[in-house]
């Protein structure tokens, strides 16, 4: 039975840039290139007429495309760390998002996610990695940052490893709508958009 999980793709350039913090920490295990995402909510082991119903679900969601800013590089697990991340900075975009999948699957009686929402790329898993390796890691790649890139659309995605990790199979994706396109002088806006309401 697939795990599935809602998430936002990260595009080349950006994760091209992740993998450049790749290496430096011994006993760290790599996540590929290819699998980074951010995660938007965890749905988790489900049957396959309930996945249907997610899916249904989301397929209701509009939202406009956003820009998006990966940030800082940190440790997750505060006394033993266990993964790496890659930050988001701050967007009411993407925490719109996210409270919207948050709802629908709330009325779907999904089990809630326990965890407080934080966007991350997760860069690796950690295990027997020593507290003042990793410190030594955060403290030379603080500074670690992203272009800005657009976010186009969100996925519904699988994963058939328990461990985590990958690899990540994209199930569904549904566009984010595109801006509408700024006419400055009436006469050229299509005639919908130059509709006066009475």
């Amino acid at each position: 039975m697939p795990r599935l999980f809602t998430a936002l793709e990260i595009p080349r350039d950006a994760a091209l840039s992740l993998s450049l913090l790749r290496g430096g920490l011994p006993g760290a295990r790599w996540i590929d290139v290819e699998n980074y995402h951010i995660t938007l909510r965890f749905i988790g082991d489900v049957e396959g007429h309930i996945a249907d119903e997610v899916a249904n679900a989301l397929d209701r969601i509009r939202r406009p495309e956003f820009t998006l800013q990966l940030s800082g590089v940190n440790a997750f697990g505060s006394k033993k760390p266990h993964s790496l991340v890659a930050g988001v900075s701050p967007s009411p975009d993407i925490q719109a998002l996210h409270a919207e999948i948050e709802r629908i699957c709330q009325r779907l009686m999904l089990p809630a996610d326990q965890r407080k929402f934080t966007p991350h790329v997760t860069l690796a898993r950690l295990r027997n990695v020593r507290n003042e390796e990793v410190a030594h890691y955060l403290s030379s790649r603080g500074n670690f940052s992203t272009a800005p890139f657009t976010i186009g659309r969100f996925v519904l995605m699988s994963s058939r490893d328990s461990i985590g990790g990958g690899p990540y199979i994209v199930e569904e994706a549904w566009p984010l709508e595109a801006p509408r396109s700024f006419y400055p002088n009436r006469a050229e806006r299509p005639l919908e958009a130059a509709r006066i309401i009475r």
